[in-house]
């Protein structure tokens, strides 16, 4: 039996870094696709085609893919049009998942005041992880 401090010691080492590196130029290019594509579908108020591009496992600050389609359809139900620009500002390779850093803003139209900013951010991670053929957005799984 170890005595407890040496027990304590050990199950209190820190994991190890993560190490990020730069994705490579085709793995940027299918993953500014997909955001793309899920923009488009946002847009065109397709909340199932939005979804297609979100693991079924989608974990992140909370939030799982049952709670992103709820919000989906609050702000299809709330805005008579939306839109959205997203930029993909960098990828990175972190324990083989895509860490993509987008900025970008969301607006709604509502009558009578017409169009409002809904979300804006800058440079926000979200990991992406291949499924397949497909990458899919998993979350930070917390």
């Amino acid at each position: 039996m170890l005595p407890l401090a040496l027990l304590l010691l050990l199950t209190s080492a820190p994991a190890p870094p993560r190490v990020a590196v730069p994705a490579p130029p085709a793995t940027v290019a299918e993953v500014s696709a997909l955001v793309e594509h899920a923009r488009q579908r946002f847009v065109a108020r397709d909340a199932a085609g939005v979804l297609a591009y979100v693991a079924e496992h989608y974990r992140s600050g909370g939030l799982t893919k049952a709670a992103v389609r709820a919000q989906l359809l609050a702000l299809y139900s709330v805005y008579e049009a939306l839109r959205a620009r997203v930029h993909v500002d960098r990828v990175d390779i972190v324990d083989g998942r895509a860490w993509v850093y987008t900025t970008g803003e969301i607006a709604g139209y509502l009558p009578v005041v017409g169009w409002v900013t809904v979300f804006s951010w800058e440079r926000e991670p979200e990991v992406a992880s291949r499924e397949g053929l497909v990458w899919r957005l998993v979350g930070f799984q917390d």
